[in-house]
């Protein structure tokens, strides 16, 4: 586990140093950027490109300058392709996924719907380590789950308050994700081993162990399959199954505890 955190860790410390995706700072496609939109962002010619452009792109606020980057991007790909070398990543991301604010995102790439991706998946881990709180403490002690709520929340509050107002800074983003998410980890699995006698929690140990396999697609990089599927949009594809066993656990363990609460009250 130490070994892992360290590697991670590490990970996030190149990411920090990163000022962006390689393909990006590749003088090749920063020419060809440059010289697209002087021929075609201006004048005759971008009142051609608006009076040509089909109707669900001037929805999504797709650009001239957009149009440019996406059409330099698979020529700076062509490049690479004919000398032999590995395709690099563009824009940080090339993805497909099902949840709402990542599917806006991934639809549009602006600086608003990249802030809620990023600030809806870290709500998502905090939401996660809340619920193990009310399942492993919150049932007897109500007092503690709620100044535990209002900690993450506050939490919640100043990381996106620095990332919004102060930088944006993707290293520290991956760092307390992963950081926070091994915290998730450590707990629900203390507490499956904690309750390892009932026989349904063999499904959220299983969920927690798959998805912090899973997650490691996310650390990968690599040419997107068909030029659709990348490491990321994988790994949003692979965590379906996940959620319906999840779901199947929370449906188990809400049945087990009706059952104790009834049990408790013919006692009484």
């Amino acid at each position: 586990m130490a070994g892992r955190i360290a590697h991670l860790v590490l990970l996030a410390g190149a990411a920090a140093l990163a000022s962006g995706s390689q393909g990006d700072r590749e003088p090749v496609y920063r020419d060809c950027v440059r010289g697209c939109e002087q021929r075609n962002c201006s004048g005759v010619a971008l009142k051609h490109f608006r009076s040509h452009q089909p109707i669900y792109m001037s929805l999504t606020g797709w650009t001239c300058r957009d149009d440019c980057k996406y059409e330099c991007m698979w020529f700076t790909v062509g490049l690479y392709l004919q000398e032999g070398h590995k395709v690099p990543q563009f824009h940080g991301k090339v993805s497909l996924n099902a949840w709402f604010w990542s599917t806006v995102f991934h639809t549009r790439d602006t600086d608003l719907t990249e802030k809620m991706d990023y600030f809806c998946a870290s709500t998502v881990i905090l939401h996660s380590i809340y619920l193990c709180c009310v399942r492993t403490v919150g049932l007897q002690r109500p007092a503690v789950v709620s100044a535990f709520r209002a900690l993450l929340l506050l939490m919640l509050t100043a990381h996106v308050s620095y990332l919004s107002l102060v930088h944006f800074d993707y290293g520290y983003n991956l760092a307390a994700n992963v950081m926070i998410g091994l915290v998730n980890v450590v707990w629900w699995l203390a507490w499956c081993w904690s309750q390892r006698a009932l026989p349904h929690v063999h499904k959220c140990a299983a969920v927690v162990l798959l998805l912090q396999g899973l997650s490691l697609l996310e650390l990968l990089d690599f040419p997107p399959l068909f030029w659709v599927l990348d490491a990321h949009a994988i790994w949003h594809i692979s965590t379906i199954p996940v959620h319906i066993l999840f779901f199947s656990f929370l449906k188990d363990d809400s049945l087990y505890l009706l059952e104790e609460s009834e049990a408790k009250f013919k006692l009484d």
